[in-house]
């Protein structure tokens, strides 16, 4: 019986200066990217009865913002169109300040989306791997950030004038930026910007 005989190629040693050659693309479909137990979690469909929290991590790719924007608006689908558009917006900007803005958006990262239901509306957190910030300081948004030529900074400056009120952790680590949006748009800027 002849002997398997494993050749290595001669790159297998060549110097560490040779580039890496570039990986081949896989296209995969994005339910592939959810738990099966908790697919109903990007249905669009109201529960009942309705949950009280609902949290997931997802993958930092920003390929996967459709199935953010799925979970953000299955989250809100027991009120007015208008409600579920702006948790919708607001809680997509959060998620791609932490895909931009901290070390969730490089390979291998990822950040969480928790989502509570209270009486008077739904409170939204999003917490990413922050590193990319050298000590702790809040958010602030930019003062030009509503403004149609802004370069930067559009996204935090929605949810300061859109959300009922929102915060941060203060934390350059592991950074948390909630919102809470009454389900009456109370102290939201939505009528008045609509």
């Amino acid at each position: 019986m002849p002997r398997s005989v494993f050749v290595v190629p001669e790159t297998a040693f060549a110097p560490a200066t040779v580039p890496v050659p570039v990986q081949g693309e896989a296209t995969v479909p994005l339910a592939s990217f959810i738990r099966p137990f908790q697919r109903h979690y990007f249905s669009g469909l109201p529960e009942r009865p309705n949950y009280r929290a609902r949290s997931y991590d997802f993958a930092g790719l920003p390929a996967l913002m459709p199935l953010v924007r799925a979970f953000l608006d299955t989250c809100a689908a027991t009120e007015t169109n208008d409600y579920r558009y702006l948790f919708t917006l607001l809680g997509s900007e959060l998620a791609n300040n932490a895909l931009r803005h901290s070390l969730s958006g490089l390979p291998g990262g990822n950040y969480t989306l928790r989502v509570r239901r209270d009486r008077e509306g739904l409170r939204l957190a999003c917490r990413d791997r922050g590193g990319l910030r050298t000590r702790n300081t809040r958010l602030i948004p930019a003062p030009d950030g509503l403004n149609l030529g802004a370069e930067s900074g559009r996204g935090l400056a929605m949810v300061d004038a859109l959300a009922t009120t929102w915060g941060d952790n203060g934390n350059a680590e592991y950074r948390t930026v909630w919102l809470y949006l009454a389900y009456d748009l109370t102290g939201s800027g939505w009528h008045s910007h609509n």
